[in-house]
């Protein structure tokens, strides 16, 4: 008896297995010319990239990308993604709440546009970013990118609200071990 045989008797290849969690795959193009959209919730801890940033991978992130074209009929899509996460301090490495709030504007370039971007550099200064037309976007990639970009370099709480040890700095500047020093100069 083969394992085929055992596992389906009757040979029908019905399948009712769970599916794992689908990850959105747009083709960007399409998406943008007929003007498509897609929105959903992802947790953040299914975002591995931003992980390495955060204190804490609790939360979950809303997102909407819609698909249009420009007064030029450049394709494009709109993303919206909003929530809250907890960032590391740069000062206290303790939490800090960072509320998530892009909304941002991809123009969908070929391979040689883009190219021809990085060629003319800073000299045709572009309103919106741009990214590749793809067949196969992986929209949660594209979501975990458009964060990372929009994330402080060195997330720090406002000032007086940090945990940092702030009271132990001015003990060390009350006793200054060169205050001896000074105190035996002006003797002689």
């Amino acid at each position: 008896m083969t394992f085929a045989m055992a596992f389906d008797t009757e040979r029908r290849k019905i399948y009712h297995a769970r599916l794992m969690d689908a990850r959105p795959f747009i083709d960007s193009l399409d998406f943008a010319e007929n003007g498509r959209q897609i929105s959903g919730e992802i947790p953040v801890a299914g975002l591995p990239r931003l992980l390495d940033v955060l204190e804490n991978p609790q939360g979950i992130l809303q997102y909407t990308v819609r698909g249009g074209t420009d007064k030029q009929g450049n394709p494009l899509l709109d993303v919206s993604i909003t929530g809250n996460c907890r960032l590391r301090c740069q000062r206290c490495l303790g939490a800090m709440e960072h509320a998530v709030r892009i909304d941002t504007r991809l123009l969908l370039r070929d391979q040689a546009s883009l190219d021809a971007l990085d060629i003319a550099g800073g000299e045709d200064e572009e309103e919106f970013d741009s990214i590749l037309a793809n067949p196969h976007l992986d929209v949660l990639d594209m979501l975990e990118e458009e964060i990372l970009l929009s994330l402080p370099i060195a997330p720090k709480h406002e000032l007086g609200a940090c945990q940092a040890a702030d009271g132990g700095n001015m003990q060390k500047e009350e006793k200054n071990p060169f205050a001896v020093l000074a105190k035996l100069k002006q003797n002689n």
